[in-house]
């Protein structure tokens, strides 16, 4: 299984969330799903992390590859999430797939009657490239 790459500060609060939510029922399958990419992650400096990373707060275009239908999200903390404002949660099956990818990659999750193919097609903002290395 690929790696994915975490600043060694998402590392941590990551880590944080998963044992603050871990005892609310009704995260246990996203908690489980993060903890699983957590455990493949390959934890760098902030300094280190290249651009076309997926960071927290980083703002990307995918594209959904059956439908061709695009959009653009930033991935969040689940208390900052807000759909309509294209803030998604790092708990939601999108944000959990692409939190450590790159641009060019395509990530896979399925839903109990289907199954979704995103590729990120461009890191339009990420934190860490802007300067904000904390």
């Amino acid at each position: 299984m690929d790696s994915i790459y975490l600043t060694e500060e998402d590392y941590r609060q990551l880590i944080k969330l998963t044992q603050v939510k871990k005892h609310q029922q009704d995260f246990s399958p996203s908690i489980n799903r993060l903890k699983q990419e957590l455990k493949r992650a390959l934890v760098q400096p902030v300094e280190t992390i290249p651009p076309e990373i997926v960071t927290m707060n980083s703002r990307v275009r995918v594209i959904e590859l059956k439908s061709s239908s695009e959009m653009t999200i930033t991935i969040v903390y689940p208390e900052q999430a807000d759909f309509n404002a294209g803030k998604i949660s790092i708990l939601s099956p999108l944000g959990t797939a692409i939190l450590g990818r790159r641009e060019g990659d395509e990530v896979i999750w399925t839903a109990p009657y289907c199954k979704f193919i995103y590729r990120i097609e461009e890191v339009l903002y990420q934190p860490e490239a802007a300067g904000l290395l904390t």
